[in-house]
């Protein structure tokens, strides 16, 4: 989404001249292209006029120390007023100690059903048991929706058939969490194709009734500055406690991330990406800060791996790679954890630097498919035995994979170059262990 407004960026910066001091003189054209980039990028006007007078000001003046250039200081301040311009800080949601009711508001298709099961999915993995309730009684097949992802995430869905009144089924769901002791509840409502009045008398009713920890608004960010026009009307009606926006790996301008909170001023809680559950992240305006600039986001990168990972799984792996026992069996459990993670493109660009590298680089999530295929059609001594492949042995794994005995054997080749360099550097971490230990037997 940010791709084309990091280019722009980048590019900007990179034109500006000077040394010693920035001057009003060397800045004027990198912050007028700025501002012409976040206006691209369908950042509201008034905010990308701000956004870059902000950065203009603190600029002019700053010294310049001699281990950074112009460009880089000024990738530094508009870093600064972009975590800014987003809310500053990461503001989480709020949970009570013993029942939090969460409700969802939105408007249709903007995914509120779809983040409703990612939300219990991520609260269901930090350990509290979560009720979703379904309220959405006027779209086709919605109900059915929400009981497919609570059976995907392991969630009760809450439903009724007798009542069409969507306040009664949530009082209803709430004296059933309470006698189950659910300890979130996250309510689905219903959405309109666009901003009406019945619409929202009924979910500031629910509201009212619930009295709950957090109101969301689930907002499509494909549409872009529409989405920050229906934000605003929402919270005028309704107050809400944080956005969530979803479908941020679509083909868009990302200009509503940059608006919203400074139109609204509500935080961006949650981003969503793509449709499987565990698709959600928690927004961190630094962290988006540095990616929109291409600084990549190691931190959020270790979350995930650490999310994905197997802590004894992890030790068992080191100890084998010391012992240089690491197979195919040991590559093809490092894959899955890898696609657990997310979208390659995505944990790819989280790394700094790399996102600019990606901007015309196609990275295909299938690209793992042939090797997945190739190691399954091994047999199980031959994952544990990676010398064992012989010519016959690659010619039917080939034919079981549906892939040539050329791709065969450039996996054989790759793997082995790993298994090298895995041993190489097991070898330098023993010499320094043992130079290491000889200091200290001297000392």
């Amino acid at each position: 989404m940010f791709e084309n407004l990091s280019y722009k960026i980048d590019k900007a910066v990179k034109n500006l001249k000077g040394q010693g001091r920035i001057t009003e003189l060397n800045v004027a054209t990198t912050v007028k292209e700025i501002r012409r980039a976040l206006i691209d990028a369908d950042v509201n006007y008034k905010v990308a006029k701000d956004v870059s007078d902000k950065i203009r000001k603190e600029a002019i003046g700053r010294d310049v120390l001699l281990a950074v250039s112009p460009g880089q200081l000024l990738t530094k301040i508009v870093k600064e007023e972009l975590t800014q311009l987003m809310g500053g800080i990461h503001e989480p949601v709020r949970l009570k100690d013993d029942l939090s009711i969460i409700l969802i508001s939105g408007l249709q298709g903007s995914g509120k059903t779809t983040f409703s099961g990612k939300l219990a999915y991520k609260i269901i993995g930090e350990g509290k048991k979560t009720l979703l309730v379904a309220c959405d009684i006027y779209r086709p097949a919605a109900i059915e929706q929400l009981k497919v992802l609570g059976e995907q995430v392991g969630a009760e869905v809450y439903t009724e058939t007798e009542t069409r009144d969507p306040v009664q089924i949530a009082k209803n769901a709430i004296l059933h969490a309470r006698k189950h002791q659910f300890k979130v509840v996250i309510v689905d409502t219903a959405g309109r194709l666009a901003v009406d009045e019945p619409m929202m008398k009924e979910i500031s009713a629910l509201k009212e009734v619930l009295d709950p920890s957090e109101t969301l608004f689930v907002v499509d960010a494909m549409t872009g500055q529409d989405a920050v026009n229906t934000a605003k009307t929402f919270n005028e009606k309704l107050n809400f406690d944080g956005v969530v926006l979803t479908k941020l790996d679509g083909d868009t301008r990302g200009g509503a991330a940059l608006s919203i909170r400074a139109i609204v001023d509500k935080p961006i809680k949650f981003v969503s990406t793509g449709e499987k559950m565990d698709a959600l992240d928690v927004f961190h305006p630094d962290r988006m800060a540095g990616r929109i600039l291409g600084m990549g986001d190691v931190v959020s990168l270790v979350e995930k791996a650490q999310d994905a990972f197997d802590e004894d799984e992890a030790r068992k792996l080191t100890k084998k790679i010391r012992k240089n026992q690491f197979n195919y069996e040991d590559f093809l459990l490092q894959l899955q954890q890898i696609k657990k993670m997310g979208s390659l493109k995505d944990l790819i660009g989280m790394i700094p630097g790399m996102g600019k590298t990606l901007k015309d680089m196609e990275v295909d999530d299938e690209a793992f498919k042939p090797i997945e295929a190739i190691i399954r059609s091994m047999t199980p001594y031959e994952r544990a035995n990676p010398d064992s492949l012989n010519g016959s042995r690659k010619k039917r794994i080939a034919i079981g994979s549906g892939t040539s005995i050329q791709q065969v054997n450039k996996l054989i080749k790759q793997f082995g170059e790993m298994r090298k360099m895995m041993k190489t550097m097991n070898q330098m971490g023993n010499t320094k262990r043992s130079l290491a230990g000889m200091n200290f037997m001297k000392n």
